[in-house]
């Protein structure tokens, strides 16, 4: 699937490895990690990615977005279920 111009919600994001590889085709990303350490780690990488008007990191459950109302083009679960 082309993710050019997509809006792409990436649940259980870990340190961002797979992040990486698709979100500079995408929009816009919101990837979301319930383990705060994991979300730090791919903060960490984040600016040296060049990616920070692309990427929203966010420590959260799938269960409770840290959006109100937002449509998703994608919805990514790597090892999340």
């Amino acid at each position: 699937m082309p993710l050019d111009d997509a809006r792409v919600l990436e649940i259980g994001c870990g340190d961002g490895r797979l992040t990486w590889k698709y979100a500079s085709q995408s929009r816009a990303v919101l990837a979301i990690d319930a383990d705060r350490s994991k979300v730090a780690a791919a903060r960490a990488e984040l600016s040296s990615r060049r990616l920070s008007a692309k990427v929203q990191l966010a420590q959260a459950a799938a269960e409770s977005l840290p959006v109100r109302r937002e449509t998703f083009d994608l919805a990514i679960f790597s090892w999340s279920l």
